[in-house]
């Protein structure tokens, strides 16, 4: 039978129609038969005649058929944290001899090699021991390369799902170390010796993830007595190290996250006069509620608390703080004087010391030390006199009825010596001013000392509203100094909070690399 070149097959080429003698010439160049192919032929069945795949192929049945193991990692295709599964492309390298499928090359037409599939010969039972897919082995049946020394090569592909515990403690800084163990399912090792091809997977043609960085598949072999069965039982195991690429996490959770605690912090810088300084705080505190409500969806369910868990924590409690504190500014703000009196402790902490300590004044005074201490001791002597009134306020503190002086009884002061008169005279509880020389009743109509004593009296009234007004200000202005005090006091606590929440996390975390 003539063979025709493979772009020939199939359709006669328009040049030999139309030129015969290219025709003869093409025939005369091109070879005849096929003998390779009769003798591929007469090789699987000659080595087929008598196989049989059950058969472990060793010559000594005491011997144990060695197994060359290798893995090529090709592509890390998901990996589920919320579910601990790890997804990958693998090819598996196994190599192992069969003494059952040698020939001599030249017996056969110098064939070399040849393919056969694994469901004719005997292949060892390797399984991955914690996979998690449904199949349970997701490799895919490819050929296996028969040499003609006994040699048996067989790579084949497949969606591995093996289990992973995740440790997300220091999510999304985190390293993953996933593991991958294979072995026979049935065969104990002095059945089936497992050799390592290379000590580590090979990473040749690994195609590069978007969520992590590969830093390595380590690999080793394991042998394990069982208290069944005295035989040593082997596998190898291979170790996926892995590490989170931080970049999208970094500006889609740690820097909304500091926004939102910087928002709140600006809060304490807007006046409680505006009316909107509660209903900002309570309403950044709703958006960070959501926005934890879409990280924990990502994170795995587990009692560890994970290092971003924490942080969020923090700043949501340091968010409700500063509500609460919020609440208290414009309780102190709001506050009056016919309602509230300002207690010692109050006045101490909010009106001197902090003050002092962040620089704070009131406008036209500068608080000191030295001020703070007058402050002190002026207090302490308005006090004492307050307990020890003199006469005039004892005298207006007790009596309203303000009498003409005349009417009440005194001496009469003789008009000859007028420097022997008292100066003052406590007539009564009243006082009386010395009378001049001539009489007094004679110098003012009749009812004026009434009159008089009705002005004083409408003046004290009007001096006493005054005075009451200033002091209900003076409160009301104190009340509101103290709220702007811890204003001030709540936004240098809560941003140093913040920045060393931050920074704190940050430098906890086992490596910062934002790529």
């Amino acid at each position: 039978m003539l063979i025709y070149p493979l772009s020939w097959r199939g359709q006669q080429p328009r040049a030999i129609k139309s030129n015969p003698y290219l025709f003869f010439l093409t025939l005369w160049l091109c070879p005849f038969g096929a003998e390779s192919g009769a003798h591929e032929r007469r090789l699987l069945n000659d080595l087929m005649a008598n196989y049989n795949k059950l058969e472990r192929p060793v010559i000594n049945e005491s011997d144990a058929v060695v197994l060359t193991f290798g893995l090529t990692l090709q592509q890390i295709i998901d990996v589920d944290e919320k579910n601990q599964i790890l997804t990958t492309n693998i090819w598996l390298n196994l190599e192992w001899t069969d003494v059952n499928l040698r020939w001599n090359e030249s017996e056969y037409g110098q064939v070399a090699d040849i393919r056969m599939p694994p469901s004719s010969i005997w292949k060892p039972d390797i399984l991955m021991y914690n996979s998690a897919s449904e199949a349970f082995d997701g490799t895919y049946p490819t050929n296996v390369v028969v040499l003609s020394n006994g040699g048996c090569t067989y790579i084949p592909p497949g969606i591995f799902k093996s289990t992973c515990k995740i440790d997300i403690t220091w999510f999304p800084f985190d390293d993953q170390n996933c593991d991958m163990k294979f072995g026979s399912w049935t065969y104990n090792g002095f059945k089936l010796d497992f050799q390592l091809k290379d000590d580590e997977g090979d990473l040749g043609t690994y195609v590069l993830n978007g969520e992590w960085d590969l830093l390595g598949v380590p690999a080793k072999r394991n042998e394990v007595i069982y208290e069944c069965c005295p035989e040593p039982y082997l596998d190898i195991t291979f170790i996926i190290k892995i590490r989170r690429r931080t970049l999208y996490y970094f500006f889609n959770l740690i820097v909304p996250c500091v926004l939102i605690a910087s928002m709140a912090v600006l809060g304490f810088t807007l006046p409680p006069d505006s009316g909107e300084k509660l209903s900002l705080g309570v309403t950044i505190l709703l958006s960070l509620t959501i926005f934890l409500n879409t990280v924990s969806a990502i994170i795995p369910i587990t009692s560890d608390s994970p290092l971003i868990g924490t942080y969020f924590n923090c700043i949501m409690f340091m968010v409700a703080s500063s509500v609460v504190t919020t609440i208290m500014i414009l309780n102190y703000h709001h506050r009056l004087a016919d309602t509230h009196e300002m207690p010692d402790w109050v006045r101490v902490l909010f009106l001197q010391w902090i003050p002092w300590f962040l620089r704070m004044s009131r406008p036209g005074e500068k608080i000191t030390r030295k001020t703070i201490m007058m402050q002190n001791k002026m207090k302490e002597l308005d006090l004492k006199e307050k307990s020890s009134k003199s006469l005039l306020a004892n005298v207006l503190d007790m009596d309203d009825d303000f009498r003409p002086s005349s009417t009440l009884p005194h001496s009469h002061v003789h008009p000859h010596h007028p420097s022997h008169a008292h100066p003052q005279q406590n007539n009564g509880g009243f006082i009386s001013l010395p009378p001049p020389a001539e009489d007094v009743s004679s110098s003012f109509p009749p009812g004026a000392h009434r009159e008089l004593s009705l002005i004083l009296k409408e003046i004290k009234i009007i001096t006493d509203k005054i005075r009451d007004d200033e002091e209900s200000a003076a409160i009301e202005n104190d009340w509101k100094f103290a709220a702007m005090v811890l204003d001030r006091l709540c936004l240098i606590v809560f941003t140093l909070f913040t920045i060393v929440a931050t920074v704190a996390v940050l430098a906890a975390a086992p490596h910062v690399i934002v790529t």
